[in-house]
């Protein structure tokens, strides 16, 4: 079921800073912003050559981000995001598992455009997984 490693999301106060430290001190590519609103984010990726790091600013005082970063507020990892085939079959099989999908269950479109899913992060050994379909 499980595809290969999408992206490691970090959570940032200030994304123009988080993206200057990746490209000024690392040299990586860092793409424009892009405002999710029906996340809570603002959003910026990292291509790096077997993967993509995300860096997530909160967009608003209600975004689940400005809620973690209440509880970190230097930023931290905030999820790893796995691909999928088919992220209906991948829920459901997860949930006939126990697994518990957050929210309604009903897929979301993601950051980039493709429908994404989150599951409870004590399910998943403490970290909170995002699924996305390819």
């Amino acid at each position: 079921m499980i595809g290969r490693l999408n992206h490691v999301a970090i959570a940032v106060k200030d994304l123009a800073k988080a993206s200057a430290v990746y490209k000024d001190a690392l040299g990586a590519k860092v793409g424009a912003p892009m405002a999710q609103p029906e996340h809570g984010v603002t959003v910026v990726f990292i291509e790096l050559p077997n993967t993509k790091i995300e860096l997530l600013e909160p967009l608003g005082e209600t975004s689940p981000i400005a809620k973690f970063l209440e509880k970190s507020p230097d930023g931290g990892i905030h999820h790893v995001c796995y691909e999928v085939d088919d992220i209906i079959a991948a829920r459901d099989q997860l949930k006939s598992q126990g697994a518990r999908v957050l929210g309604d269950g009903t897929p979301k479109i993601g950051a980039h455009g493709k429908p994404v899913l989150f599951l409870h992060p004590k399910d998943f050994c403490g970290t909170l997984v995002e699924l996305e379909q390819v």
